[in-house]
């Protein structure tokens, strides 16, 4: 395996790391019972929240808006779905969306994350490499457990996966070449993009993060550098 030059990971957070379907489910739950909509599952009212995440950065990518973090975004997201759900924004305390909208900082890691990053840590410096802002991430490495190095990503980069500027930008702060870093993401999608950059690759599966149901992303759709089925699996082929 022909990576002895790699000298940091970065690393794709939702879904590959934290397990934001189930965190921002749990957190729904009490909201709804209090609006009275207690027979919504969580979870579809989590997916409908998440549907809009893409295109609400696509705004950004393409132009039309300047950056703007992802905190706002989801804050703005998460009226956008109420009605879809029987509720009016403007009948709903601010006070309580703002609060809802914290569910994105304080989601759980999956089982082998933080013996893992310990593991890779002792070698490389690892960041992660999100479309989260720093204080979501900070909160979230708080709540968490993540030994970070660094906190990278699109506001530090100003630019929104998968755009080049964040994975050019994230290796221009790190002052490496592309190929002395490589991305580790669930999504082969974020892998490709990273992997037209030059950066590195690695492809650590997450089959449930979109629930039982799952379809996409259960395997690597090109031969990426690495595949491992854990972090914990990830740190042994790269020798830790």
């Amino acid at each position: 395996m022909a990576l002895d030059d790699l000298k940091a990971l970065v690393f794709d957070v939702f879904g590959t790391m934290v397990d934001w379907r189930g965190g921002v489910a749990r957190e729904a739950a009490p909201f709804l019972a209090r609006q009275g909509r207690g027979d919504v599952d969580p979870a579809l009212f989590a997916d409908a929240w998440r549907r809009l995440y893409s295109p609400a950065m696509e705004e950004v990518r393409s132009g039309r808006r300047p950056f703007t973090r992802l905190d706002v975004l989801h804050r703005e997201n998460l009226e956008a779905i109420l009605p879809e759900f029987g509720l009016d924004p403007a009948q709903v305390a601010a006070a309580e969306l703002d609060e809802l909208t914290l569910a994105w900082h304080r989601l759980d890691p999956w089982a082998d994350v933080v013996a893992g990053l310990a593991r890779l840590k002792s070698r490389y410096i690892i960041a992660p490499l999100s479309n989260g802002n720093i204080v979501l991430m900070l909160n979230l490495a708080k709540r968490a457990g993540l030994p970070w190095d660094a906190i990278l990503g699109a506001e530090v980069s100003r630019a929104y996966k998968p755009t080049p500027e964040a994975y050019l930008r994230t290796v221009e702060v790190l002052a490496m070449r592309p190929e002395e870093v490589c991305l580790v993401a669930a999504h082969n999608g974020d892998l490709a993009a990273a992997r037209k950059c030059g950066l590195r690759t690695a492809f650590v599966p997450r089959p449930t993060e979109h629930g039982a149901g799952q379809t996409s992303d259960l395997a690597p759709d090109q031969d990426w550098d690495v595949t491992a089925r854990d972090f914990g699996e990830l740190a042994g082929k790269l020798g830790l």
